[in-house]
């Protein structure tokens, strides 16, 4: 069969790894054209017609500035269902510019699915519409959304979390913690993470209030978990606008981050504490059973925050809260997202802090309802048997 998938994202790039690879196992002839990166390209043994680099932007600003790029992706990404003539498009998250290519495929009589689907039962709701008029089928990664995409009488089922599966393949494969720790020069010493995001405009928010409030823990070294895509020189530009102007500049000091590449699944596996923004990450991390405090910056104001909330149709924003149902990590959004704030809540977290034990039942709750479905390869299955069904 002949496929296009679509994803925007690193995390998007990831899953989607792991749904070529489960196609082709079920039919080795499967021949894939997608927008992605370099794990879809390794599993699909060709090169994106566009890299998630081109693709990953954030915010208002953000997407005015590149609205050019935008626009050129997508005229690319349409010539190319109209050249290649899929059997199927099969989205991954990134709605907006998803549903655009939706819209396209329908037109030419292409079945769309959508594996992790926008979290549209959170915010921008309006988008139900659009899917439920282009979406063929919902391939659900998290439990609750079965009853709201029903509810919005739609066709879905639930596959299973991939990230549960990926991190605990992961986890098999890690070098022992000691060897880790040493690896990085930090001398055994347990560490804190940062995990600012996988875009620049997270980055820009999230990181200067995190280094600011980890300095009242010097007890442990500091190590940020860079981004794929994203060059060391952002991330140095980040640190310089966070640092007084007139104090000596020592790139050696005691207390100045670590900054690690490519290494962020071990550097959440074995952090002490980690200060993550919220995403995918933040569940990653819970599967992981690192203790954390979720980060969401944006600009800080308390006008967002309260705009924020108005379009949220959820009590959370955090994906380890949305499965449990409850608070079992903190979210520091918006203009509660200072320093103060989550140095005490990072203390609670450490060990031996009043909710650090919570936390980790919190995490075991949170597995057992994500249950132990293979969700590449029910995905693909599913994927199949639909299109089978319906031809």
């Amino acid at each position: 069969m002949r496929w296009m998938i679509s994803a925007g994202e690193a995390s998007g790039d990831l899953h989607a790894a792991q749904l070529i690879k489960a196609l082709r196992q079920l039919d080795p002839r499967s021949r894939f054209t997608f927008l992605g990166g370099d794990e879809m390209a390794e599993a699909a043994g060709t090169q994106p017609l566009i890299h998630y680099r081109r693709m990953a932007y954030m915010g208002f600003s953000e997407i005015l500035r590149n609205l050019g790029g935008i626009f050129d992706n997508l005229k690319m990404a349409k010539q190319a269902l109209r050249q290649c003539k899929p059997d199927a498009l099969v989205l991954v998250d990134y709605p907006s510019f998803n549903l655009k290519l939706a819209k396209e495929a329908v037109k030419l009589g292409v079945p769309v699915y959508w594996y992790i689907s926008p979290k549209v039962w959170a915010w921008k709701e309006w988008r139900v519409k659009s899917i439920k008029k282009y979406v063929r089928k919902v391939l659900s990664i998290l439990p609750f959304e079965v009853g709201y995409f029903r509810g919005k009488g739609m066709e879905v089922e639930y596959v299973g979390n991939p990230s549960r599966e990926e991190i605990d393949e992961r986890i098999a494969k890690l070098p022992s913690r000691k060897a880790f720790i040493e690896a990085l020069g930090l001398d055994g010493q347990p560490y804190l993470l940062l995990a600012p995001g996988s875009r620049k405009g997270e980055i820009r928010n999230n990181l200067p209030v995190m280094l600011k409030a980890v300095e009242a823990f010097p007890q442990y070294p500091v190590v940020v978990a860079g981004a794929p895509g994203i060059e060391p020189q952002f991330y140095k530009s980040v640190l310089d606008t966070t640092r007084d102007p007139h104090a000596r500049r020592d790139e050696s000091a005691d207390n100045a981050p670590t900054f690690v590449f490519g290494k962020t699944f071990e550097l959440m596996r074995y952090a002490e504490a980690a200060l993550v923004t919220s995403g995918t990450a933040t569940l990653e991390c819970a599967l992981m059973g690192t203790p954390q405090v979720v980060c969401y910056r944006a600009n800080g104001s308390r006008l967002s925050y309260n705009i924020m909330k108005q379009l949220i149709h959820v009590p959370y924003v955090s994906l380890p809260n949305l499965i449990t149902g409850r608070e079992i990590v903190h979210e520091a959004l918006v203009h509660l997202c200072t320093p103060e704030i989550l140095i005490r809540e990072l203390g609670k977290v450490l060990p031996k802090g009043e909710g650090h034990q919570d936390q980790l039942d919190g995490y075991k709750e949170m597995r057992q309802k994500l249950g132990t479905n293979p969700a590449a390869e029910t995905a693909a299955k599913a994927l199949l048997s639909n299109l089978s069904t319906k031809a």
